[in-house]
């Protein structure tokens, strides 16, 4: 473990930025498509709790085991994997490899170690970083070990990923006030890199929520991040009353620096005078009213060709009309468009060099998995809906899927109680052979 240690260094992350104009785009709404449906397959029925996972290592593909891995949350929030073997196509029973204690921010994120062994995170609300790991490569049989990261104390919302080296990272975002007793209740950064001053935002939006990252191996590696900020805006220091703004930035493994969408090189550190200058993509309005976090959560990352990233995000209006938004990086700046209402975003993967298929879900919820194409950051057009018996919690997809197991998803559980899980686990993809 202490390799471990010396690859998810101890730092914190701070971001927050302006005003981008929203001009409206193409509409999204349901309808045909001559793409095709995708199968679903129900590798654990009623098994999952409601849970707070974001679209970042829900499961991978092992090309040596031929095998898929997922890993979820079921009552208790007790974290489970389960495999899928592509030669029979049979799924294995639920192994749980880590308790939950009832909290659904302690869902587990999967990645694999270059030894073959899997590493399941997850975490304690605001109190501890737990790894995972099994026993035996490029397998979940077995009884897995279980530690504790002390570096991550004070850690929520695990996002794991591997690099080309072998380098293994976890960014969390830390409660220093669970830590030291005395700092802001909203003081909560992303661990990994530390800011300076991150108390001084006069809007008292303090708080850091990744929406999603995403791991671009290359020359050099990359770290996509897109990020909202939270706090208490006019009411003071308190937790998670208001969200504001959307904001890019990528991280280099090799140096461990951030860089803004131009490329601009912002060291080890982010502070926010920086962040207001170089990584805003939309300056978003605070609600008249609180806890109706807007942005949302979740927001997706990805890019039309290298140096050419764009964001996905989901944004409420006084009405609580739910919208759906774009940001792509041209030259001189972010466009921003507006390209539906009444979906919310869960993950995507690039099917293409210029093509992404975001997965989404209906507002309010109802069953189905929704998809929607989105071309060289100009054309969203909308796919077609692939059934599931309950409505859609969580999507995510699959590192390396392969189909039919392409995506992760959680059904929605009956009950905000953790301790209930009935709610269906799916995978989809195209069946073998189409």
């Amino acid at each position: 473990m202490s390799r471990l240690r010396r690859v998810v260094l101890p730092v914190l992350l701070i971001l927050a930025l302006p005003l981008a104009s929203a001009a409206p785009a193409h509409a999204a709404t349901g309808g045909g498509s001559r793409e095709r449906v995708m199968a679903v397959m129900t590798p654990a029925a009623g098994l999952a709790a409601r849970t707070d996972r974001r679209p970042v290592a829900g499961g991978l593909y092992d090309a040596v085991a031929r095998q898929t891995f997922i890993s979820w949350g079921g009552a208790h929030e007790d974290n489970y994997v389960q495999a899928y073997d592509h030669r029979t196509g049979a799924w294995s029973a639920p192994v749980k490899v880590g308790s939950g204690a009832d909290d659904s921010h302690n869902y587990p994120t999967m990645v694999q170690a270059p030894d073959g062994h899997l590493l399941v995170f997850h975490n304690l609300h605001n109190t501890q970083l737990y790894v995972a790991r099994s026993p035996q490569p490029h397998s979940i049989d077995g009884t897995w070990t279980e530690q504790v990261i002390a570096e991550g104390d004070g850690a929520t919302y695990p996002m794991p990923f591997v690099t080309d080296t072998g380098a293994v990272f976890v960014f969390i975002r830390e409660t220093a006030r669970d830590l030291d007793h005395v700092s802001p209740v909203d003081l909560r950064p992303m661990k990994y890199v530390r800011s300076t001053d991150p108390t001084d935002r006069p809007d008292n939006l303090n708080e850091v929520y990744i929406g999603q990252l995403r791991y671009v191996p290359g020359w050099p590696d990359r770290v996509q991040i897109v990020y909202t900020l939270a706090g208490g805006g006019p009411e003071g220091h308190l937790h998670d009353r208001y969200h504001k703004n959307i904001y890019y930035t990528y991280f280099t493994p090799d140096d461990l620096h951030f860089h803004a969408a131009d490329g601009r090189d912002l060291g080890t550190r982010i502070d926010d005078a920086e962040q207001e200058a170089y990584l805003k993509v939309a300056d978003t309005a605070l609600m008249a009213a609180p806890y109706q976090r807007s942005p949302d959560y979740i927001s997706l990352v990805g890019e039309i060709v290298p140096g050419i990233p764009f964001v996905v995000w989901m944004q409420t209006d006084a009405n609580g009309v739910l919208h759906d938004y774009t940001g792509v990086r041209r030259f001189g700046g972010w466009r921003v468009d507006q390209v539906g209402t009444g979906f919310r975003v869960r993950d995507m993967e690039q099917l293409n060099p210029v093509t992404w298929r975001v997965y989404a879900t209906p507002d309010p919820s109802a069953p189905g998995i929704q998809t929607y194409d989105f071309i060289a950051g100009l054309v969203w057009h909308a796919g077609p809906v692939t059934p599931t018996r309950q409505p859609v919690q969580r999507i995510e997809v699959i590192d390396n899927g392969q189909d039919p197991a392409r995506i992760l998803v959680t059904g929605a559980s009956s009950a905000r109680d953790v301790s209930v899980a009935d709610g269906d686990v799916y995978v989809a993809g195209f069946p073998r052979g189409d």
